[in-house]
């Protein structure tokens, strides 16, 4: 589909005042674009893969809106002129900077592939993990290559969780292991694993879109699609995913959030064998202690290491 780009030179200062503008005009969603650094508590808080390295803040910003390219013109003509009227009255409020207005064009497929220019080709120690659209960088020809599209799912690979994931997985996989990813996202954890020796993976998620990434990711990477399997819906509720999942695990691995992972401690036992391996991370500091918890109180579960990556934490236990 493609739309209408409308985009208004601004402020930090005034965004606040033209995002409640613009909704009372109508537009039902906006997008910002400024150099305000995160806090702590926001990059705390996150769990994305990508983070792009911003200029100095000058204390300008953008704000885009789109109206569908389809829309009747003298409706689309009306709106815009409410719009001028709104942002002239944002004008008296406070600085808000020059508001200029300039049109474009996107479309559904810019949006969802605007994010490939921060993924460029990485290393886990002896792991190139690139994204399919590149090539590999002169002088990694000996690393175990990894290729990923994470499409509309998450899970590049360069995130500090899938790293702490990725190095337990590479320590702890065995030839011919049967590996369970809860959370399977692009799949990656899989695939790695899969390289790494396992004869078999079956990966679940909640995300319709993490299927599809991970079937082609697999399929790029050479996985035979018998060696992977992927289920969508909730092995922590939902029985007819725990009867798919199956039980007999080697390895299990999760890189989702702390109460996710907490709650887990008590469903994986039935789906791992005595002596399975369980990987988690996910897990920002300030919950380690409460995953801990829940390893260290449960039978099943005998901590063997706890693992950190700035603010990130990844666990590895054994089922005893």
């Amino acid at each position: 589909m493609i739309w209408k780009k409308y985009t208004i030179e601004t402020t930090t200062e005034a965004v606040d005042f033209i995002s409640e503008a613009l909704s009372e005009c109508g537009v039902e969603g906006i997008e910002i674009d400024d150099n305000v650094p995160l806090t702590d508590v926001d990059t705390r808080e996150m769990f994305v893969d990508i983070l792009p390295e911003l200029p100095e803040d000058d204390g300008s910003a953008r704000v885009s809106f789109y109206l569908d390219s389809d829309m009747d013109p003298d409706k689309r003509a009306a709106m815009l002129a409410s719009v001028r009227d709104a942002l002239d009255e944002v004008a008296g409020w406070c600085s808000a900077g020059p508001l200029t207005v300039t049109e474009g064009e996107s479309c559904d497929e810019d949006w969802l592939n605007n994010w490939k220019k921060y993924f460029h080709p990485f290393t886990v120690d002896d792991i190139l993990i690139k994204p399919t659209w590149e090539s590999v960088p002169e002088g990694a020809g000996d690393k175990l290559l990894i290729e990923i599209d994470p499409g509309a799912a998450f899970g590049t690979g360069s995130h500090e969780t899938t790293k702490l994931c990725t190095r337990a997985i590479r320590r702890y996989v065995h030839e011919g292991d049967r590996v369970l990813d809860v959370g399977t996202g692009s799949g990656i954890l899989s695939i790695i694993a899969l390289r790494s020796g396992a004869s078999y993976a079956l990966g679940t998620d909640l995300d319709p879109a993490a299927i599809t990434a991970a079937r082609e990711n697999a399929a790029v990477n050479s996985i035979p699609e018998e060696d992977f399997d992927i289920v969508a819906g909730n092995i922590i509720d939902d029985p007819a995913v725990k009867e798919r999942v199956g039980s007999g695990y080697d390895l299990v691995c999760a890189n989702i959030l702390a109460p996710a992972i907490i709650m887990l401690t008590d469903v994986i036992p039935s789906h791992i064998k005595d002596g399975g391996i369980f990987i988690v991370s996910g897990i920002i500091d300030s919950k380690e202690a409460d995953v801990r918890a829940a390893f260290e109180t449960n039978p099943a579960w005998k901590l063997l290491e706890v693992t950190h990556d700035g603010e990130w934490v990844g666990m590895t236990a054994l089922k005893v």
